[in-house]
């Protein structure tokens, strides 16, 4: 298990992108759209290879709640070896489901859940290949 970055959700994705680059010296590594239409960046440092992934979602979608100062933690994203069997055990430990997992894109499943103080943890794992 590795934690692999933490998400945080932006307002305007352009601003934040030119803020941490310009600003912090963070090298832009991807972006795409989301199955649910938000878009991620994802960002790291080149010297500590620390990664931040840039979270914004439109109106439209079920994840863009009112944008409040401070809230502004989107999750924090785990690559595990099985994410079914990493949130079944999350939530034996007193974790609360959030999101179901999903296979996205045929190549990974990705699941969340809340940890006992409602910070939202992503889990995903490759699918097997064979």
């Amino acid at each position: 298990m590795a934690l692999v970055y933490s998400g945080i959700r932006v307002s305007d994705p352009d601003r934040s992108v030119k803020f941490y680059t310009q600003g912090l010296g963070l090298k832009e590594t991807g972006r795409g759209t989301m199955s649910h239409g938000g878009l991620f960046i994802g960002l790291q440092d080149p010297d500590t290879m620390q990664q931040l992934e840039l979270n914004w979602y439109p109106d439209d979608s079920p994840y863009a709640t009112p944008y409040a100062v401070g809230e502004g933690l989107d999750h924090l994203g785990f690559e595990v070896e099985d994410a079914r069997e990493t949130i079944r055990r999350l939530l034996r430990l007193g974790a609360s489901p959030a999101i179901e997992p999903w296979l996205e894109q045929g190549r990974y499943w990705i699941g969340f859940v809340r940890d006992p103080d409602g910070i939202w943890i992503e889990v995903q794992s490759p699918v097997p290949k064979g």
